[in-house]
C-alpha cells in the first residue's frame, strides 16, 4: 500500500556564517529535541552555496579539531577539499566526489581548500552532513571512505534528469558508501520540469535539501536553500522539480536513542560528552 509522506517542517536559509575561513555556509539542520525524531539518523547539515574564491597563497579552511560519536560526510559539488585525520585517513576530494569519515571513538582532523584550488581560485560549493552512530557503534574504530565520482552510480530518470546513488539503493543500483544503519543518499539533477516519485521504507525519516531551482509539493513551491523534513508515516514522496533543479535527498532508519550534542561530539549522555572532552584534551584522539 502506497502512502504519501507529508511535510512536517520546512526551513529556508537566512544567514550564512563562516566555518573557519574556507567554508561560508547556511546551517540548515541542527539537533533539537523537536527535530531529532524527524531527522535521525542525520544530526547536522551545512550548505556552502556557490561562492567564488580568488587565488591565494594561503590555504583557507578549518584547522585541527576533534569528533566523536558521528560520521561526517562531505559532498563536493564545485571546488576541492583536502582532508587529513589522526587515524591515517586523508586525500583530496574533487567535484562530484564524496568524503565519508567515521569519527567513532574519536579523532582529530583538518579540512582545507586543496593546494591546486587555492592557487587557481574558483567557485566553491559543498555540503557537509553529520550522521549519528547508534550507541553500540559510538566507540567504533575510526575509518575513512574516499568515494570517487566514477564509483557513484548515475541513473537516468529521463533524457534530462538524473539521480546519483551515494548510499543505499535505488532501483537495484547500490551506492558505494558503507553505513552502520540503513541510509539512502541521492543527488538529483534535472534540466526539465519533471514529476518525481521516490519510494522509501515505511517509518524512515526523509529530508530534502534544495540547492538550486524549485520544488513543488503539496501545492506549495519551495526555492533554493530550503530544506524539507517529512513525517515518518508513509513510504513515498511525490514532487515536481524545475528545469534548473539540484537537490540532495536524505533518507534513513531513525536511531531512537537519547542525543546529547555539544560542539564536535554527539553522544547519548552528558557524562559521555564530558569524557569526550577529557579524552581529547589528554591526547587520546591522536594528533595530526
Amino acid at each position: 500500500m502506497t502512502i504519501l509522506k507529508k511535510i512536517k517542517y520546512s526551513f529556508s536559509a537566512q544567514q550564512k556564517h563562516w566555518v573557519g575561513d574556507g567554508f561560508h555556509v547556511y546551517g540548515l539542520l541542527r539537533p533539537t529535541d523537536e527535530l531529532n525524531k524527524f531527522i535521525s539518523p542525520f544530526v547536522m547539515l551545512d550548505y556552502a552555496s556557490p561562492k567564488e574564491f580568488s587565488s591565494s597563497k594561503q590555504r583557507r579552511g578549518v584547522g585541527e579539531h576533534p569528533h566523536r560519536g558521528i560520521e561526517t560526510v562531505t559532498f563536493a559539488y564545485q571546488g576541492e577539499v583536502e582532508h587529513r585525520d589522526s587515524s591515517g585517513g586523508g586525500g583530496v576530494i574533487k567535484s562530484g566526489d564524496v568524503q565519508w569519515m567515521t569519527a567513532g571513538s574519536g579523532l582529530v582532523h583538518d579540512e582545507f581548500h586543496s593546494v591546486q584550488f587555492t592557487k587557481k581560485g574558483g567557485i566553491f560549493e559543498m555540503v557537509q552532513l553529520w550522521i549519528n552512530l547508534p550507541k553500540k557503534n559510538k566507540m567504533t574504530k575510526p575509518k575513512y571512505q574516499e568515494i570517487s565520482k566514477k564509483d557513484i552510480p548515475n541513473i537516468a530518470l529521463s533524457k534530462k534528469s538524473e539521480l546519483r546513488v551515494i548510499a543505499g539503493i535505488y532501483e537495484g543500483q547500490k551506492g558505494p558508501s558503507s553505513t552502520f544503519t540503513e541510509i539512502n543518499l541521492y543527488d538529483v539533477i534535472s534540466n526539465e520540469n519533471k514529476h518525481l516519485s521516490l519510494k522509501f521504507k515505511s517509518g524512515t525519516n526523509t529530508v530534502i535539501l534544495i540547492m538550486s531551482g524549485e520544488l513543488e509539493i503539496e501545492n506549495k513551491t519551495f526555492k533554493d536553500k530550503n530544506i524539507l523534513i517529512f513525517e515518518r508515516e508513509g513510504n513515498k514522496v511525490d514532487f515536481k522539480v524545475s528545469n534548473d533543479f539540484k537537490g540532495l535527498i536524505l533518507n534513513g532508519e531513525p536511531i531512537d536513542e537519547p542525543i546529547i550534542a555539544h560542539g564536535p561530539f554527539v553522544m547519548n549522555t552528558k557524562e559521555e560528552i564530558y569524557q569526550a572532552f577529557s579524552d581529547y584534551q589528554n591526547g587520546k584522539m591522536g594528533t595530526l
